[in-house]
């Protein structure tokens, strides 16, 4: 699983997702990112390495809520 950055255009990226939520109420920005995440899912197809990223973006939250404190 790749974890580090892999996206030629990152900040164009970011851009386009914080673009994508303008106007967007929390519930419309939270159905965006699971839609999202779904249709990016979908799109990976395999699913060792899904649960292997939810297994580390998991461990990435709570890393940074560790370091908040």
């Amino acid at each position: 699983m790749k974890t580090e950055p892999n996206i030629p255009d990152a900040d164009g990226f970011y851009a386009a997702l914080i673009a994508a939520h303008e106007g967007l109420s929390e519930a419309q920005s939270d159905a965006l990112m699971l839609r999202l995440t779904l249709i990016l899912a979908n799109q990976i197809g395999d699913q060792q390495v899904l649960l292997e990223a939810i297994a580390a973006a998991r461990v990435m939250v709570a890393e940074d809520s560790s370091a908040a404190r």
